[in-house]
């Protein structure tokens, strides 16, 4: 018989009970999808995921006692203490808000967020959002992202040493691998990248590892930040 997949597993983190429960019976609906976890504040998803493990979370920005932004560091910090390879290192982040071009979701993102997505956005954006961010190979609403990206784009050009690594970083990437992670940051994904380099999907997916491991970046969101940081994209394009 054929192995069935497990399902990904989702944590949702949002102030409101309403939203929690929506977002649930939404998510559970999925047969590939279920809620492990759910918090109410970033005390409590720091708390809950520490015992539980999730594949993707969804997070709110905006909470009393700590905030998504604060969350989503405190998370990841978790994960990157845990060994290579293990399920809770590989967790993602997906930032929610009600806002469009919210400077907090931006500070979640450079936090380490894997997504930005809009609390109204259709279901189905919602639902392709978090087996997107679990497959890693694409930028949640890449138009969305961009437009975040565009507004705040002069607070990231202010050099701080993580931006001057991120820098020296772009300048060891071949020529190839330079292409690539162009056209990461325009949003492209592998399939759009491999036709228009008329290259192979493996040749591009290999590409974009070795782009990851030079510049240090957890998902393909960090190398559109590193784009904006470094002057690779500039706002607008």
């Amino acid at each position: 018989m054929p192995v069935v997949p497990s399902p990904i597993r989702v944590a949702l983190v949002d102030d409101q009970q309403l939203v929690r429960s929506g977002f649930g019976m939404l998510i559970n609906s999925q047969p590939d999808l279920e809620v492990v976890a759910e918090a109410g504040n970033g005390i409590e998803a720091v708390q809950a995921l520490s015992a539980t493990t999730a594949d993707v979370v969804l997070m709110d920005v905006r909470m009393p006692g700590m905030d998504g932004i604060e969350a989503t560091r405190r998370i990841l910090e978790q994960a990157a203490a845990q060994p290579t390879g293990s399920q809770r290192a590989e967790i993602k982040i997906v930032v929610l808000t009600t806002f469009d071009l919210d400077e907090y979701a931006l500070a979640a993102i450079q936090a380490g967020a894997s997504g930005f997505l809009l609390k109204d956005a259709p279901p189905e954006e919602l639902l392709e959002a978090i087996r997107t961010v679990f497959r890693g190979d694409a930028v949640i609403a890449p138009s969305t992202t961009r437009r975040l990206l565009d507004h705040v784009a002069p607070l990231l050009r202010t050099q701080t040493p993580e931006q001057t690594e991120h820098a020296a970083a772009v300048e060891r990437l071949t020529a190839r691998e330079r292409e690539v992670f162009q056209l990461i940051a325009q949003g492209q994904s592998n399939p759009e990248i491999a036709a228009g380099l008329f290259l192979s999907e493996a040749t591009v997916k290999t590409h974009v590892g070795h782009i990851l491991a030079k510049l240090g970046a957890r998902d393909r969101v960090q190398v559109v930040v590193i784009a904006y940081e470094t002057g690779v994209v500039a706002p607008g394009t």
